[in-house]
C-alpha cells in the first residue's frame, strides 16, 4: 500500500535536497581573484591567477570552490581552465555539491559533458540525501542530462537515503509528462532495474499506476 503522507514528506524532503545555492548578491560582493574571476567569466584570467599563486580550490563562506562558482553561473571555458591549473573536479561545497551536479540541476548538458571529461566523477555521492547527478536529473525530468550521465557511466541503481533509485524519483516526483516519460525512456533502455522498490515495497510501476501515468506504465510494463 502507497502511503500519501509519506510520499508527500519525502517529495518535500527531495525538493529540499536539490535546492541549491548559487552565490548571493553579497558573495559576489565579497569575490577577488580567483571566485570573481570565475564569476565574471573570465578564462582568461584563470592561468594567470594560479600562476601568481592563487589556490584553485580555495573556498568562499559557502565552502564553494572557483570551480562551483563558474558552474553557477555556466562559464565552461573558466572550469576547463580551472581543471587545467589544478581544481578538484570532485570538490563538495557545503551543500555537498559539485559541478556535475550544478550543471545536471541546470539542465545543461554541455557542462555535464566537459565536466566528466575534466574528471568529475559521476558515480560521486552528492547531496545530504546521498544522491547522486543522475538521481538529481531524473527527478527533474533533465532526460538530455540523463543520457549523458548514463553515457557516462552514472550508476543506474543507486538508491538514496530516502530509499529511492533515478527511476523511482523520476517516477515519483517526476509529473508524467513528457519529460519524466523519456527520463524512464533512458533509464529502462539502459538497464535500471526495475524491481527495486521504495521502503514500502512499492515498485517504480506501481507508483506508475496509482499515478495514472500511461505512458511510463507502458514503458515500465
Amino acid at each position: 500500500m502507497i502511503r500519501p503522507l509519506i510520499i508527500a514528506a519525502a517529495f518535500s524532503l527531495s525538493g529540499m535536497a536539490h535546492a541549491q545555492t548559487a552565490p548571493t548578491a553579497s558573495d559576489i560582493a565579497s569575490y577577488s581573484g580567483l571566485h570573481l574571476a570565475a564569476h565574471e567569466g573570465r578564462a582568461d584570467d584563470i592561468a594567470q591567477l594560479i600562476a601568481d599563486g592563487a589556490d584553485p580550490n580555495a573556498r568562499d563562506g559557502s565552502a564553494r570552490t572557483p570551480a562551483h562558482v563558474a558552474a553557477f553561473a555556466s562559464h565552461d571555458d573558466v572550469i576547463a581552465a580551472l581543471a587545467a591549473g589544478g581544481a578538484d573536479m570532485n570538490a563538495l561545497e557545503n551543500r555537498v555539491y559539485d559541478v556535475l551536479t550544478i550543471a545536471a540541476v541546470a539542465d545543461d548538458p554541455d557542462l555535464v559533458s566537459l565536466a566528466m571529461t575534466l574528471g568529475n566523477d559521476p558515480t560521486l555521492i552528492t547531496s545530504v540525501y546521498d544522491g547522486t547527478a543522475l538521481i538529481a536529473a531524473a527527478h527533474l525530468g533533465h532526460h538530455e542530462v540523463v543520457a549523458h550521465l548514463v553515457a557516462g557511466g552514472a550508476p543506474l541503481d543507486h538508491v538514496n537515503n530516502l530509499g529511492w533509485t533515478a527511476l523511482m524519483e523520476a517516477v515519483v516526483l517526476g509529473d508524467g509528462g513528457a519529460d519524466h516519460v523519456k527520463t524512464v525512456q533512458i533509464l529502462v533502455e539502459a538497464g535500471a532495474d526495475q524491481t527495486i522498490t521504495d521502503r514500502d515495497g512499492v515498485t517504480p510501476l506501481g507508483h506508475a499506476k496509482a499515478r495514472g501515468y500511461s505512458d511510463i506504465i507502458s514503458l515500465l510494463e
